[in-house]
C-alpha cells in the first residue's frame, strides 16, 4: 500500500515546470529551466537519491543527479493546501484563514490581482506549467465543472494547466 501511495503521489504531484521563453541569438543566453516537484507527504529517505531502499526512482534520481539536490527542507505549513499558497505567493499561509485545507469545491483564495511565483517568472522571460493538484480552490465557489472554470491557476500567472482540483479520494470495491 505504501508502494501505492508513493507512486501515486509521486505521478500526480509535479506542481509546475517552468522554461524559458525562446530568444533571438542576439540576445542573452537562455535561462535555465525550472522544474520544481511539490509532494504531499513526501518523507526525506522516500526517494533512492535520498537513501530509499525499498522503492527505487531512477527518474527522479536523473534529475536530483542532472540538477541540485537540497538537503535541508522547511515547510510553512504541514498540509497541502497552506504550504501550497506560501510557495505561490510568499505570503505565510496563517496570514490568509481561507488558505486551509479546501474542499474541491471552493472559491479560489489567491488573489489574481497578487504577486505569485509564476507572474515573477514570466515577467523574466519564463514559460510556466502547473500539472497535478492545484487544491488553492476555483473559480468563485459556485463551479459548474462543464464550463470554462475561472478564475483558477491561469489567472494567477500559468500559462498551461492541467490539474485535479483538490486531493481526489479513491475507493476500490472488490466483488
Amino acid at each position: 500500500m505504501k508502494f501505492l501511495n508513493s507512486f501515486l503521489i509521486i505521478g500526480m504531484a509535479v506542481f509546475f515546470a517552468c522554461q524559458p521563453a525562446k530568444q533571438k541569438k542576439s540576445e542573452e543566453p537562455l535561462k535555465p529551466n525550472i522544474v520544481v516537484i511539490y509532494l504531499d507527504d513526501l518523507g526525506y529517505s522516500d526517494l533512492s537519491s535520498y537513501g530509499a531502499t525499498e522503492i527505487q526512482t531512477p527518474n527522479i534520481d536523473a534529475l536530483a543527479n542532472g540538477g541540485i539536490k537540497f538537503t535541508n527542507g522547511y515547510a510553512s505549513s504541514a498540509t497541502c493546501t497552506p504550504s501550497r499558497y506560501a510557495l505561490l505567493t510568499g505570503v505565510y499561509p496563517w496570514k490568509n484563514k481561507q488558505a486551509k485545507i479546501l474542499p474541491g469545491t471552493a472559491p479560489l483564495i489567491i488573489d489574481t490581482a497578487q504577486v505569485t511565483l509564476p507572474k515573477m517568472l514570466k515577467s523574466n522571460g519564463y514559460q510556466t506549467a502547473l500539472v497535478g493538484k492545484w487544491h488553492l480552490g476555483l473559480g468563485t465557489g459556485n463551479v459548474n465543472w462543464n464550463r470554462h472554470v475561472s478564475p483558477g491557476p491561469n489567472e494567477v500567472g500559468f500559462d498551461y494547466a492541467y490539474y485535479l482540483a483538490a486531493t481526489q479520494v479513491v475507493y476500490l470495491q472488490f466483488i
